[in-house]
């Protein structure tokens, strides 16, 4: 995943940043697969070949905007509450497809009631995602899908504050208008 600094675009952007990010790449083999806009950085969804570097990446895209960093994406294996804190943190620096994948691995492991909380999470985390493609009327469904995951969910977890996130995504819902948010 390659951040870039983001000053002035808007995730009505995102179409036209993929195409020139593709473009910058092109002929290389290297794979620029969806991008997303944040309040704070682009991000680019990448992969890079066994014969290029992610500097070979960087050196192109950056003639978009500056590098803010780069993370190798790859499925760890963590404790429950150590990937809980690390999603935690991903989704609150508007990293929701890191904080999606993260939360697979425990959503995997979870049962019954569990499973559908941490499935309503990540159904926030991708719904977000959509959000920073411009794409709202998909945001929303799949929000409302995240509600009906965590229906059953109150309280704390892991000191995510349920309620709050709940009454968060309702707003959303009933209002149409997508502010995101922390957790």
């Amino acid at each position: 995943m390659i951040y870039l600094v983001n000053h002035s675009y808007t995730p009505k952007d995102a179409a036209a940043l993929l195409k020139k990010a593709r473009s910058l790449l092109s002929g290389s083999k290297i794979i620029v697969r969806d991008s997303r806009v944040a309040k704070h950085h682009i991000e680019f969804d990448t992969s890079i070949p066994e014969n290029k570097t992610v500097e070979d990446v960087i050196g192109k895209l950056a003639s978009i905007t500056p590098l803010s960093e780069y993370e190798h994406i790859i499925e760890k294996k963590m404790k429950k509450d150590e990937a809980i804190r690390h999603a935690r943190i991903l989704f609150n620096n508007e990293k929701y497809w890191g904080a999606h994948e993260v939360l697979e691995s425990v959503w995997r492991d979870a049962l019954k009631d569990e499973k559908d909380l941490i499935n309503g999470i990540i159904l926030i985390a991708a719904a977000f995602v959509h959000d920073e493609k411009a794409e709202s009327d998909i945001c929303i469904s799949i929000l409302q899908r995240a509600m009906q995951k965590l229906s059953k969910a109150t309280g704390l977890y892991f000191e995510l504050n349920l309620d709050r996130i709940k009454y968060m995504v309702s707003h959303i819902i009933e209002t149409g208008q997508i502010e995101r948010f922390t957790i």
